[in-house]
C-alpha cells in the first residue's frame, strides 16, 4: 500500500538505551519541520495564526508632528519666561488642521490627536493657561518640545513593525491594522485527522446505562481536538475504531490518503496484543522513528512519516494521551506554522514542598500553582498522579518536571513547569 520516505528526520542507529530521552524525541518529532504555506486572512480573522512573512509597514504614524494633550500650540521659545502673553489665531483639530502658520508671540488651540501647525514645537496644556479673548497667559512653565508626538515615533513606512514566526495577539493586530494591513500573510493551517481505538469505547451520551464494567466514556479526542485546535490546527476526527487490524489499518489508509499533514492516534500504543496500532501503521508503510520514551506518564508514544505525512501515536491512558500531547503534539503543531517559539514553554517556579528522587524517567507531574506577593510561584504535586484520573488532571493547572535521576528535593527549591495555556 505504498511506500514510506522520512520527513527530515533520520531513524536513530545503534541506541543501546530501552528508553528513548524525551529531549531525543522531541528533536526527532520536530526535525525537518517547517512551515506548510502562506494563505492571505483579513486582519480582522488573524488572532492566534502565525505571521508568515515580516510585515513592513504601509504608512508613517503618526503621519505628522501630533498633540498629545488639549491646550495651545506655540513657539518654545515664546513660553521659555512665565507668564508669557501669546495672541490666539486659530484652532486645530483631529482631522481639522490649521491652515497657517504660528508666528513668533502667537498659539493656536489645538486638541488632543490634532496637526501641531507649521512653526509651532510645544503643546501648553490648557489647565497652565488663562484666556481672555483671543489672548493667553501662561501660568505655569512648560519645557519646549513638550506634549508632542513627534512623526514617525510610532512606525515609519517600510519598516517591518511584525516579523515572520509571530504569533498574533489582539494587540499585534491591531499594530497591522493600524500599519494599514486588511489582509494578513499567515501559515497554513496544520490539518490533522484525529482517531481513537479500543473496543471498550462509547461515546458520550450513548452507553448502554446498565453500568456495564467494560464500557469507557471516550474522551481523549475531545481534549486533543481541543489541544490541537489551540495551537492553530483544522481537526477532522475520524471516530472511534475497535480494536481490530484490518479496521484500524482501513482507518490510517483513509488517514495517509494527502488530505492531511498530521495523523493523530490514540490508543494501542503499548505491545500488549490487543494494541495493534503500531502494526497497522507498518502495514501502511509508516515508518516509525520513536516508539518507546523515558517520560512519565506516556511512556508508549509513537513517531513516524510515510509520504509526507507525520504520524502521531499517543497512549491511551487518558492523562498520558493528554500530557503526551502537550509535550509532542503542540510544539510539533506550532512548528509546522513556523512558529518561532514552538516549545514545549517551560517557566521558573519553587517547590511548595518536599519531592522525592525521580527514577530513569523525565516526570511531568500534575500540579497547582501559587502565586506569592513577592510574584514568585510556588508549585505544589497534586496528591495522585494515576494517569487515569481525569478528575485529577482537571484540578491542576500545570505541568512540574522532574528530570531523570533527579534527588530529592525540598520546598523552596527551583524548579521548572508548564503552565496550562486555558
Amino acid at each position: 500500500m505504498g511506500g514510506s520516505e522520512t520527513v527530515g528526520v533520520e531513524k536513530p542507529a545503534g541506541k543501546k538505551a530501552p528508553l528513548m530521552s524525551v529531549e531525543e524525541a522531541i528533536g526527532l518529532v520536530t526535525a525537518g519541520v517547517s512551515a506548510l504555506g502562506v494563505e492571505q486572512v483579513a486582519v480582522a480573522l488573524a488572532d492566534g495564526r502565525v505571521l508568515a512573512q515580516d510585515l513592513p509597514a504601509r504608512r508613517t504614524q503618526p503621519p505628522a508632528d501630533m498633540s498629545a494633550m488639549d491646550g495651545y500650540a506655540v513657539r518654545g521659545a515664546d513660553i521659555a519666561q512665565t507668564p508669557a502673553r501669546l495672541d490666539v489665531i486659530g484652532e486645530s483639530a483631529a482631522g481639522r488642521p490649521f491652515a497657517g502658520a504660528v508666528g513668533p508671540g502667537q498659539a493656536v488651540r489645538i486638541f488632543t490627536g490634532a496637526v501641531v501647525p507649521e512653526g509651532a514645537d510645544t503643546v501648553v496644556i490648557q489647565e497652565n493657561t488663562s484666556r481672555d479673548g483671543d489672548i493667553i497667559t501662561t501660568t505655569a512653565p512648560t519645557a519646549a518640545l513638550r506634549n508632542v508626538r513627534k512623526k514617525g515615533c510610532d512606525f515609519t513606512a517600510g519598516t517591518p513593525g511584525l516579523f515572520a514566526g509571530r504569533r498574533l495577539t489582539g494587540r499585534d493586530i491591531m499594530l497591522a491594522a493600524a500599519m494599514d494591513h486588511a489582509t494578513l500573510p499567515v501559515a497554513r493551517r496544520p490539518r490533522v485527522a484525529l482517531l481513537q481505538t479500543g473496543d471498550e469505547l462509547v461515546l458520550p451520551g450513548t452507553g448502554t446505562g446498565t453500568g456495564k464494567d467494560s464500557e469507557i466514556v471516550v474522551s481523549n479526542a475531545f481534549g486533543l481536538a481541543a489541544l490541537a485546535r489551540r495551537a492553530g490546527a483544522e481537526v477532522t476526527d475520524l471516530g472511534l475504531v475497535r480494536d481490530d487490524l484490518s479496521a484500524i489499518r482501513a482507518v490510517v489508509e483513509q488517514a495517509l490518503s494527502g488530505a492531511f499533514d498530521l495523523v493523530v492516534s490514540s490508543g494501542g500504543a503499548s505491545v500488549g496484543d490487543h494494541d495493534l496500532m503500531a502494526p497497522a501503521l507498518r502495514a501502511e508503510g509508516v515508518e516509525l522513528f520513536v516508539h518507546k520514551i523515558a517520560l512519565r506518564p506516556g511512556k508508549p508514544l509513537m513517531f513516524g512519516s510515510k509520504s509526507g505525512v507525520r504520524v502521531l501515536g499517543l497512549p491511551g491512558n487518558p492523562v498520558s494521551s493528554h500530557v503526551c500531547a502537550m509535550v509532542f503534539l503542540v510544539p510539533l503543531l506550532r512548528a509546522l506554522q513556523g512558529d518561532a517559539a514552538p516549545g514545549p514553554a517551560t517557566a521558573p517556579a519553587r517547590l511548595a514542598v518536599d519531592v522525592p528522587a525521580n527514577d530513569v524517567r523525565r516526570d511531568f507531574m500534575r500540579a497547582r500553582m501559587d502565586r506569592h506577593a513577592d510574584g514568585s510561584v510556588h508549585v505544589t504535586p497534586c496528591a495522585s498522579q494515576d494517569s487515569a484520573m481525569l478528575s485529577v488532571l482537571a484540578a491542576a493547572d500545570c505541568l512540574l518536571i522532574r528530570p531523570p535521576f533527579a534527588p530529592a528535593a525540598q520546598a523552596g527549591d527551583p524548579c521548572d513547569i508548564i503552565p496550562f495555556d486555558d
